[in-house]
C-alpha cells in the first residue's frame, strides 16, 4: 500500500486516536468524580435540547402517569400496547405476574426504545427513569401497570417514570387526533383478551369474587348451529353499536331470557357468553334481598362490561306487584317494605338501568308459561332463547368434545341409529353427556347410549296418550290381520304375534 506524503500514515492516525481516547476517558473520569450527579443530568438535558432544537425538527411527548393526581390513561395505554412491540433485540426488560394473571407480562426497562410505524410516519417510544435509586432496575409494575396506589409518575423509590415518544413536527395533528385513539384503542383489546374474568355471588348483601374458569364455549355447546350463529351474531351487534345506543336514548343494555326444561345447558350458555364477551359474571339470588333499596345498592355496585344473571327467576322469590302501605307505628326502615317486581323492573329498564355500560341482563327458567308478564314486556328480554332437549346436531357436538369423534372423519355405525331414536323430545344435553362420560371406549360409550334412548323413547310414548292410541290400534290392525290370514300355519302366526307383542311392550 502506497500513501501520499501530504497524508499522515495509519500508524500515527491511530496513535492519535488512541492518545485522545485516553484523555476523554481521564476527563470522563474526573468529571464524574468532581461534578455531582443532579448537575451532569442538567447539563446532559441542557445540551440534549439545545442539540434538538438547533438540529432537528423533531417533537418529543412525555407521557407520564400524572394526571391532576389521578392516573393518566394514556401512560396506561401506551405501557400496555408497547408491551406488544416489545423488540427481540431488547437487553433488559421489566416481568411482572400477578397472583389472577396466566402469563408473565414483559415492559420496558429504563432507557429501552420500542421504534413503530403508523400511516408511514416513523415513530420512536422510549421508556426513561429519573431520579431515585438507579441501581434497583425498575422495580417491576407491581403498582403501575394496574394503575395502583402511586401518584405523580413516581414509585415507591422516589423515581420518575414516563415515556417519550418521538416524531417529526410536521405529524403533530396526526399523532394527537389519530395515533393516540388507536394506541388507547388496541390497549384496551389487549387488556381485555388477558382480562381474568371473575364470578361475583352473594353473601350478606356483599359482593364476593372469586375466578371464573368455567371452560364453556359456544364451541362447545350442544346446541343447533342457526341458533349459536343467531346469539354470538346478537352479542357482536350489542357491542358495536355503542353509539347507535347513545343516539336513541337507550341504556346500553342487553336482556334475555333463557327457557327450556332442566338441563338443556342454560348455565353453561351464560358461562360461554362470558368467554366470548371477556364479561364478569354477578350472580344475583334474590331470595337473599330483603328490600328494593338493597338490590339498588348491589346493582350500583357491579362493574362495566358484566352479565348478571338470575337463574330461575319463576321460583328464586315471591315478587309483590307493588309494596304495601306501611303500617301505623313502624320506623322508616322497616317501611320501606320488601323487595318488589315493580323495584325489579325498574332496574331492567326504568330510571337505574341506565347507571352502567355493557350490562346484559339473563334471566332464567324452566317454565316460560309461569313468568309474570311483565318481565316479557318488548324492551326488558330482548331474546327468548328456547333450550331444548339433545338433536342430532347437538349430539355430534357433544360426541366430539367427549369421544374425539369428528365430522371430518367417518361417522360411527351407529349414528344413524342415535340419528332415529334421538330425534323429538327423548334425552337433555346434559343427559347424552352423562351416557358419554362412563366409557373412555366409542363404541361402548355409543352403544350404552342407544340402550338409553331406546328405554327414555318407551317412557315416553309410554306417557303420551296419542302414542299409546296409535299403538293399540296398530296392534289390533295387525292381530285382525294375522288371524284372516289362511295362508300362513297357526303355528307361525302365534310367534309373529308374540313377537310384535314383546316388541310394542
Amino acid at each position: 500500500m502506497f500513501f501520499s506524503k501530504d497524508l499522515p500514515s495509519p500508524t500515527s492516525v491511530f496513535t492519535a486516536y488512541a492518545s485522545m481516547a485516553g484523555y476523554m476517558m481521564m476527563i470522563r473520569s474526573m468529571a464524574h468524580e468532581l461534578i455531582p450527579a443532579p448537575i451532569q443530568d442538567f447539563i446532559y438535558r441542557t445540551l440534549r435540547s439545545l442539540f434538538f432544537r438547533a438540529s432537528s425538527s423533531t417533537l418529543t411527548l412525555t407521557i407520564d402517569d400524572d394526571n391532576m393526581g389521578m392516573n393518566n390513561e394514556i401512560y396506561r395505554a401506551a405501557q400496555t400496547y408497547l408491551s406488544t412491540k416489545i423488540s427481540p433485540d431488547a437487553v433488559r426488560l421489566r416481568i411482572s405476574k400477578g397472583h389472577k394473571d396466566k402469563h408473565v407480562n414483559l415492559y420496558l426497562s429504563d432507557g429501552e426504545i420500542v421504534n413503530d410505524v403508523y400511516e408511514d410516519v416513523q415513530l420512536v417510544w422510549r421508556f426513561v427513569t429519573d431520579g431515585g435509586d438507579k441501581k434497583s432496575g425498575g422495580g417491576g409494575v407491581g403498582g403501575r401497570g394496574g394503575g395502583g396506589g402511586r401518584r405523580g409518575g413516581m414509585d415507591d423509590d422516589g423515581r420518575s417514570e414516563y415515556f417519550e415518544l418521538s416524531f417529526d413536527k410536521k405529524h403533530k395533528d396526526l399523532i394527537l387526533s389519530s395515533y393516540v385513539p388507536y394506541i388507547e384503542s388496541k390497549a384496551k383489546e389487549i387488556r381485555d383478551e388477558r382480562r381474568i374474568l371473575m364470578l361475583h355471588s352473594l353473601n350478606s348483601l356483599r359482593w364476593e369474587s372469586v375466578i371464573l374458569e368455567h371452560p364453556s364455549t359456544f364451541e362447545t355447546m350442544a346446541m343447533e348451529d342457526d341458533l349459536k350463529r343467531d346469539v354470538i351474531e346478537d352479542l357482536d351487534r350489542f357491542i358495536r353499536r355503542k353509539e347507535f345506543y347513545k343516539r336513541v336514548g337507550k341504556a346500553w343494555k342487553r336482556g334475555y331470557l333463557l327457557y327450556g326444561p332442566p338441563g338443556t345447558g342454560k348455565s353453561s350458555l351464560v358461562a360461554a357468553m362470558a368467554n366470548y364477551l371477556k364479561f364478569d359474571v354477578y350472580d344475583l339470588q334474590l331470595a337473599s334481598v330483603m328490600r328494593d333499596s338493597d338490590l339498588r345498592r348491589l346493582l350500583l355496585a357491579t362493574r362495566n362490561r358484566s352479565i348478571l344473571v338470575i337463574e330461575d327467576i319463576d321460583c328464586a322469590v315471591d315478587l309483590p306487584n307493588r309494596v304495601e302501605q306501611p303500617v301505623e307505628g313502624k320506623n322508616r326502615g322497616e317501611s320501606q317494605g320488601p323487595l318488589t317486581l315493580s323495584g325489579l323492573l325498574n332496574f331492567i329498564d326504568g330510571l337505574w338501568s341506565s347507571c352502567g355500560d355493557e350490562r346484559i341482563i339473563i334471566f332464567t327458567t324452566n317454565h316460560k308459561d309461569r313468568l309474570d308478564p311483565a318481565l316479557l314486556r318488548p324492551g326488558r328480554m330482548d331474546m327468548h332463547i328456547y333450550m331444548g332437549h339433545c338433536s342430532f346436531q347437538g349430539f355430534k357436538t357433544l360426541a366430539s368434545n367427549y369421544l374425539g369423534l369428528s365430522d371430518a372423519a367417518m361417522p360411527h355405525r351407529l349414528y344413524p341409529e342415535i340419528e332415529r331414536l334421538i330425534d323429538g323430545e327423548v334425552m337433555t344435553p346434559a343427559q347424552v353427556a352423562e351416557e358419554l362420560m362412563k366409557s373412555e371406549d366409542a363404541d361402548v360409550a355409543l352403544e350404552g347410549l342407544v340402550n338409553a334412548l331406546e328405554k327414555m323413547r318407551l317412557k315416553s310414548e309410554e306417557s303420551n296418550p296419542v302414542m299409546m292410541k296409535k299403538k293399540e290400534s296398530r296392534l289390533e290392525m295387525e292381530e285382525i290381520r294375522l288371524r284372516s290370514d289362511t295362508e300362513g300355519s297357526p303355528r307361525k302366526n302365534s310367534k309373529r304375534f308374540k313377537k310384535l307383542v314383546l316388541f310394542w311392550t
